[in-house]
C-alpha cells in the first residue's frame, strides 16, 4: 500500500521532470503570439484547467482513454501532430487555429495541448508508476504555480525580449517544438 507521507526528493524529482516537459519558458515565444493573436490570455483559466487535466488524468487517463478505445500511444500521437501544426506556424510564420472567441485560446490550444498536453500527460502515467500519488500532485501543483507566473508576466516578458528577441526565439523554439513533435511520433508509431 502507499504510503501518505510527503517525500521531498520526490516532490522534487516529480517537479524537475513535469518543468521540462512542460517547458513554459520555452514555450513564451508561442504565448507571446497566442496573446496577441487572441487580444489577451486568460492566466488563472488556462492554468486551472491545465492543473484539473493533469489531476484528472493522472486518476482516470489510462481507464478513460481504454473507454473511448484508445491507448496511450494514439493519444501521445493525436498530441504530436497537434504540437507539429503549432511549430509550424512558429517557423514559417503563418496561422493555421484561428479561432473565433478571443477566450477560448486559453483553454485550446495554450492549457490543451500547449501546458497539458500529451507528453505531459503520458508522463503522469509513467510517473505514477515511479511516484506516490500525493507527491506527483504537489509537483503539478508547483508546476501549474509556475505556469501562472509566467502567464501572467507575458506583457513584461516581451518588453524584455523586444521585436527581434522575440522572432529569433520564435523560430528556435518552433524548430525545437518540431523536433519534440517529431519525436513524440516516432517513439509512439515505433518509428
Amino acid at each position: 500500500m502507499e504510503s501518505l507521507a510527503f517525500n521531498y526528493n520526490q516532490i522534487l524529482s516529480v517537479t524537475m521532470i513535469l518543468f521540462a516537459i512542460i517547458d513554459i519558458l520555452g514555450s513564451i515565444p508561442i504565448v507571446i503570439a497566442l496573446r496577441n493573436k487572441a487580444g489577451h490570455i486568460q492566466s488563472g483559466k488556462a492554468s486551472i484547467v491545465a492543473l484539473v487535466l493533469m489531476i484528472l488524468f493522472l486518476f482516470v487517463g489510462e481507464q478513460m482513454l481504454k473507454i473511448i478505445g484508445l491507448d496511450v500511444s494514439s493519444f501521445a500521437i493525436a498530441g504530436s501532430i497537434v504540437i507539429f501544426i503549432i511549430a509550424m506556424e512558429m517557423i514559417l510564420g503563418i496561422n493555421l487555429f484561428k479561432e473565433e472567441v478571443s477566450s477560448s485560446v486559453s483553454i485550446v490550444p495554450l492549457a490543451f495541448p500547449l501546458i497539458a498536453g500529451s507528453g505531459t500527460l503520458t508522463t503522469l502515467l509513467s510517473l505514477k508508476s515511479e511516484y506516490a500519488t500525493q507527491n506527483i500532485i504537489i509537483g503539478i501543483m508547483l508546476n501549474m504555480l509556475f505556469v501562472y507566473i509566467v502567464l501572467k508576466n507575458t506583457i513584461w516578458l516581451e518588453k524584455i525580449l523586444g521585436k527581434t528577441g522575440l522572432a529569433v526565439l520564435r523560430k528556435a523554439f518552433g524548430i525545437i517544438l518540431l523536433a519534440i513533435a517529431i519525436k513524440l511520433f516516432r517513439h509512439n508509431t515505433g518509428l
